[in-house]
């Protein structure tokens, strides 16, 4: 078994898939490649993780989006750096809505890619580092949700979120109580700068709602405040 970290790269495009493995091994990583879907799902029941997936959206049996969400799903949140053809703003937030890491357009810059690679494994390593810092569990309501595990429970039951939700959550608690714009969220949560779609908050709001709120349309915690964006209040709006 190598010392290296180990990368795993899902890529169909033989030639692409040869040169990702090349430069990340010259980097020092040690990678294995799939092609596919099913042969990248067969790597990773492997008993050692890996330390980061290089995942094309177009595959031959199953797009990258849905096998992001499948890890998701199951818990596991191995950093996940998606590659596509597709530059269209509302293909990159999919992505992010899967759970991916990041995102990358093709054509891409190879050192860009390695050095993404490398800030995703990083960002994880400081989580995992990090047993019990300041603010890893949020409770508010009858919620409460574990950043570090992400658990999240409702009123005793159990709830299932994507990463993107998640972090959502985060940036709430980390601002609470201060009013938040809708292009703000974009730019910290989404890292979009300049999107003119600020819907993509609302539904995502409209969804914490429906997790944590006694009664979505009459929140007390993910306030709505006209023509600047959202607050959150964890102690409930005294005034709802």
């Amino acid at each position: 078994m190598s010392d290296k970290p180990t990368l795993l790269v899902v890529e169909d495009e033989a030639h692409l898939a040869r040169g990702l493995k090349l430069n990340f091994e010259l980097d020092g990583y040690a990678v294995d490649t799939a092609s596919s879907g099913r042969e990248a799902f067969s790597f990773l029941a492997r008993t050692e993780p890996y330390a980061a997936i290089v995942l094309d959206v177009t595959l031959p049996d199953m797009d990258g989006f849905e096998i992001c969400r499948r890890l998701r799903d199951v818990g596991d949140y191995t950093p996940v750096i998606m590659l596509t053809a597709r530059s269209l703003v509302e293909d990159r937030v999919q992505g992010l809505e899967a759970g991916a890491d990041d995102y990358l357009t093709k054509p891409f810059d190879i050192e860009e890619l390695v050095a993404r690679v490398r800030s995703a494994i990083r960002r994880r390593g400081w989580e995992r580092e990090q047993t019990a810092p300041v603010g890893s569990v949020l409770t508010f309501g009858e919620a409460r949700v574990d950043f570090d595990t992400h658990e999240v429970t409702v009123r005793g039951e159990q709830v299932r979120m994507t990463k993107l939700e998640l972090d959502l959550v985060r940036y709430f608690a980390q601002n609470s109580g201060r009013v938040v714009s809708r292009e703000e969220l974009l730019k910290h949560v989404w890292k979009l700068a300049n999107h003119p779609n600020t819907r993509t908050v609302d539904n995502f709001v409209l969804r914490l709602r429906r997790h944590f709120e006694p009664d979505a349309a009459e929140p007390v915690h993910f306030l709505s405040v006209r023509g600047a964006g959202y607050r959150f209040l964890p102690d409930g709006d005294d005034d709802a």
